[in-house]
């Protein structure tokens, strides 16, 4: 089985909801999308470093929730695809530029070399710097598929999610608190910019792509910020727990580079403790959207991958 698909398999719930193959087929849909818009000629090896740092790897759980998200809505599947590889092109990057030596300086991602090691730095940075280009006009084609309306506001949400009020922001407050002993309020500002902004991110662009009540899209957004934070708190269990094989990185690197994690700060079953509450907060989030009127059942993918995000073991 496919490890992106392994990464959301959960047995059905009550519902009868199979988040396998929900997945399943739109995983595939997003691979050959990206395969096709990532393309392997731009200049002097630009496209392959692009093509190595995006495709056959990592769980894609931010297009996922763009889709589930779209879905819940009842929104423009040929927007919310484009929404869907965009944010991936800017996970994409980040991680790119988070392993260079300037910054994180790890060697492993997605259970392969990184792609500074693999292609040197300089090509590593261009191919970030080409990803996050590329997402941005993915989000806007000029054959009047998407409106400029929803360009427009995908183009804003990525921005801000991807900018300094979302992960560019977070990732400096991490370089600035390595060593630094952050309150828990410090460690949850800095985990909803780095790593909450962008997820939070995905599901608002799925529901824009689509039209929603705005107590609908409130939901939505307290719902992608509390699996935006559990995702990290997770995260931050794993790299104590998990080997780096399972993990597909390096782990135990947190405490190797001496930074404030949810575990050096709560410990471990504490951390564990709150990963399930945020995970309720989510699925309250979903209860109080009105999506699920009338028996429509329109969340619940949005359901099944929360609970994968909190229940994951890589």
């Amino acid at each position: 089985m496919d490890t992106r698909v392994k990464a959301v398999v959960h047995s059905q719930g009550a519902s009868g909801f199979d988040l396998r193959a929900w997945s399943s087929a739109h995983l595939e849909t997003v691979e050959q999308a990206l395969s096709n818009w990532v393309a392997a000629d731009a200049p002097a090896g630009l496209g392959d470093a692009m093509r190595y740092a995006v495709l056959d790897g990592g769980k894609r759980l931010r297009p996922l929730l763009v889709l589930a998200a779209c879905e819940a809505v009842g929104g423009h599947a040929g927007a919310a695809l484009r929404a869907a590889c965009a944010v991936e092109l800017i996970h994409a990057y980040s991680l790119v530029h988070d392993d260079l030596p300037c910054m994180d300086n790890d060697v492993l991602r997605r259970g392969k070399p990184t792609v500074h090691v693999q292609f040197g730095e300089a090509r590593a940075l261009l191919a970030g710097d080409a990803l996050q280009a590329l997402a941005f006009e993915l989000l806007t084609p000029d054959d009047g598929t998407v409106s400029p309306v929803v360009q427009a506001a995908l183009c804003r949400l990525l921005a801000r999610s991807a900018g300094h009020h979302g992960m560019a922001g977070g990732q400096a407050i991490d370089l600035a608190s390595v060593g630094l002993a952050l309150s828990e309020a410090q460690l949850r500002e800095m985990h909803r910019l780095k790593t909450g902004a962008l997820l939070q991110g995905s599901v608002l662009m799925g529901a824009a792509c689509g039209v929603a009540s705005a107590a609908a899209t409130v939901a939505l957004g307290e719902y992608g910020a509390a699996i935006g934070l559990a995702f990290q708190v997770v995260d931050d269990i794993l790299d104590v727990t998990a080997d780096s094989a399972t993990l597909g990185k390096t782990a135990g690197k947190d405490a190797a580079q001496d930074k404030p994690t949810y575990v050096s700060l709560l410990g471990l079953e504490h951390s564990r403790t709150y990963a399930q509450a945020l995970l309720e907060q989510a699925l309250a989030a979903l209860d109080a959207s009105g999506l699920d009127a009338a028996g429509r059942e329109r969340t619940q993918a949005l359901r099944a991958l929360a609970d994968m995000v909190v229940n994951r073991n890589n």
